[in-house]
């Protein structure tokens, strides 16, 4: 079984959802009550477990679904990838089995993981500092801990951070309901502003820093975060404002020379518009794609390196 927090309720509601069926859990992936890219790749890792467990029929096929559930985060294939390697040659209980250990195994790595993004992240932050972060990175798009709240923890338990400033994240509202929430559970100051204020904080001097996520990172270091991140980069720009993307190195998809290979998911125009308007087309991708000369590091597992060095080392 399967346990795991529906997102779409909160702030309201901290209702945790069970789930025997991999279909529901791509279906939880699809309608946004399971998000953030670290936190879909277990989600589809743990599908293909269940789906050994409770199916069993036509594996490539369920793998499919499973990895094309949201097209823009690599988190997600690759952890299908993994598990389908992990099941390769084994059948019924044994690979059922296997695959239990192998979802358990990656829950533990992710913690692992964040935990040392938020400790090479927390390395490039000032005493007193004020972040400003858009949509949600923390451990509600995670196993546990967070990227680019993991960086937040961190310098927040060395006495760093002054406060928090979370973008709402138009349309769906990630800031306002996710990021404010889960910042205000564990008393970090967190000033909730809507996306258009941005430019303001930052023309008046309040904003020391920038972190971000990513869904994915290419080669280049262009990296893909939720719709909005790529203006608040150029605001950090003009405004001499440090941008960092903080994502693990699943996330980076060296294939991609650049960002202009990434496919841009586009959801359904209820999300900007609930009830349609004759005559009025809605336009409303998920992410957008930030390039690599606005951002000052890409925070990893493996250390903070510039975009240059991050294709180096790749």
């Amino acid at each position: 079984m399967l346990r795991y927090i529906d997102e779409r309720l909160l702030p309201g509601e901290l209702r945790i959802a069970e789930t025997r069926d991999w279909q529901t859990v791509v279906q939880a992936v699809k309608c946004l009550a399971v998000r953030g890219a670290p936190a879909i790749g277990l989600a589809g890792a743990a599908a293909v477990a269940l789906w050994a467990a409770y199916d069993g029929t036509d594996f490539e096929a369920a793998a499919e679904a499973i990895a094309s559930a949201r097209p823009t985060a690599v988190n997600l294939r690759w952890a299908v990838n993994r598990a389908f390697g992990e099941a390769s040659g084994l059948e019924g209980g044994a690979r059922a089995d296997a695959l239990y250990g192998l979802v358990k195994l990656m829950e533990a790595e992710d913690e692992e993981t964040n935990r040392a993004i938020g400790e090479h992240g927390s390395a490039l932050i000032g005493s007193g500092s004020r972040i400003l972060t858009h949509c949600n990175a923390g451990s509600l798009a995670t196993c546990y801990y967070g990227t680019a709240l993991g960086v937040v923890y961190s310098a927040a338990a060395e006495g760093k951070v002054e406060r928090v400033y979370a973008d709402e994240t138009r349309p769906v509202g990630q800031g306002a309901r996710l990021t404010a929430w889960e910042l205000a559970q564990v008393g970090i100051p967190v000033t909730l502003i809507c996306d258009n204020m941005a430019a303001s904080l930052m023309a008046a001097g309040n904003v020391d820093a920038v972190i971000v996520g990513a869904d994915r990172i290419a080669r280049n270091g262009d990296a893909a975060n939720k719709i909005g991140t790529y203006g608040v980069a150029i605001l950090a720009k003009e405004h001499g404002i440090p941008f960092y993307v903080a994502a693990p190195f699943s996330t980076i998809d060296a294939q991609l020379a650049d960002g202009s290979g990434i496919v841009i998911e586009q959801r359904a125009a209820n999300e900007v518009l609930p009830e349609p308007i004759e005559g009025v087309d809605v336009w409303n991708p998920a992410f957008d794609v930030t390039p690599a000369r606005y951002i000052a590091k890409i925070v990893t597992e493996k250390g903070a390196f510039s975009p240059e060095e991050l294709e180096a080392r790749l």
